[in-house]
């Protein structure tokens, strides 16, 4: 399954990042604790080069913070970037956003010029947020609504740090399945990208292999189900949601599932590790030559066709036969 979701100001973004970068010194990407490989853009670090990198890990108060920690293990050990976890409620310690540059961009004695950063991040994952809180005023437009932001901006934060802020920038083909459901499980992209359903049903499934005690908690289980819809039929029974027939109205009780992930009601939840990302890689590789061999073979196949009508032969008529 191929998920295509790529809203026009996104292209647009993704062309002007491309033409600022000489400009460009160091490079700031905001992803979200809960999802830090899925949150990332892929095109980024193609795009980066040589420039120092900085991965700041939002909301890490909703986030599992073993796994948190993990992720910015990972992320310093394999990419060579560093690492800042946040809550948006933590000013002080998001401000340690200018030190940080500062020392991965030491100012020379005769520099005048000010830093320049380019500051990116996928929708909804608090990007606009954290700027404001540099400024120190309300400079970028907030929202729990993916996309807010939509068109390029220059930021001087002052203190030698000049942003340049792009729209939420997410990459046009999602190829990773698993990815996508994370995606739309935290509001990165719009509720109309997935089914409830969907959504729900990856939610619980997952739920129940790594966060199980979380689930017996939140919703007073003494034994769990053993599948995702069991589940889902089991919260729903428990909150209500029920249609004539004593049916259960699987919409509705995939939102509240969907919902109280999003504001942590749960618990604290993360929703990849760096060691199933790795195993989701490798099989997106294996999929991917597949699909390369298969194309392979149908080209090969119509340029055998190709030839083999150009080379016949065509039977030559007498003009008897061609009046006839």
């Amino acid at each position: 399954m191929l998920i295509q979701w790529f809203p026009g100001h996104m292209h647009k973004a993704s062309r002007e990042i491309k033409a600022i970068m000489e400009h460009i010194d160091l490079m700031i990407e905001i992803l979200d604790a809960r999802i830090p490989f899925s949150s990332q853009n892929p095109a980024l670090a193609k795009l980066r080069g040589d420039k120092p990198y900085i991965k700041v890990l939002s909301k890490c108060d909703l986030a599992d913070e073993q796994r948190t920690q993990q992720w910015q293990e990972y992320f310093e050990r394999e990419q060579g970037v560093k690492t800042l976890a946040v809550a948006m409620s933590q000013v002080e310690k998001i401000k340690q956003l200018f030190a940080l540059c500062n020392k991965l961009v030491p100012r020379s004695e005769n520099r005048s010029k000010p830093l320049h950063a380019l500051i990116t991040g996928i929708p909804n994952v608090g990007k606009s947020t954290i700027i404001n809180i540099l400024a120190g005023r309300t400079i970028a437009k907030t929202g729990d609504e993916p996309a807010v932001t939509k068109y390029q901006q220059r930021v001087d934060l002052g203190n030698g740090l000049v942003l340049f802020d792009t729209p939420g920038v997410l990459w046009g083909n999602i190829e990773n399945q698993n990815s996508g459901y994370r995606l739309a499980a935290t509001g990165a992209i719009k509720d109309t990208a997935f089914t409830h359903e969907d959504v729900a049903s990856f939610l619980a499934e997952y739920l129940l292999q790594h966060y199980p005690e979380l689930l017996k908690i939140r919703y007073q289980l003494d034994v769990l189900p053993k599948t995702d819809t069991e589940l889902l039929n089991v919260i729903g029974k428990k909150r209500g949601c029920l249609k004539s027939g004593g049916q259960i109205e699987l919409d509705k009780v995939s939102k509240i599932l969907v919902g109280e992930l999003r504001s942590a009601t749960l618990g604290r939840i993360t929703l990849e590790t760096p060691e199933e990302v790795e195993i989701e890689l490798a099989e997106l590789e294996i999929i991917r030559a597949e699909k390369a061999a298969k194309k392979a073979e149908e080209n090969k196949k119509n340029t055998q066709k190709n030839v083999a009508s150009k080379g016949a032969v065509r039977p030559v008529l007498s003009l008897k036969e061609k009046r006839t």
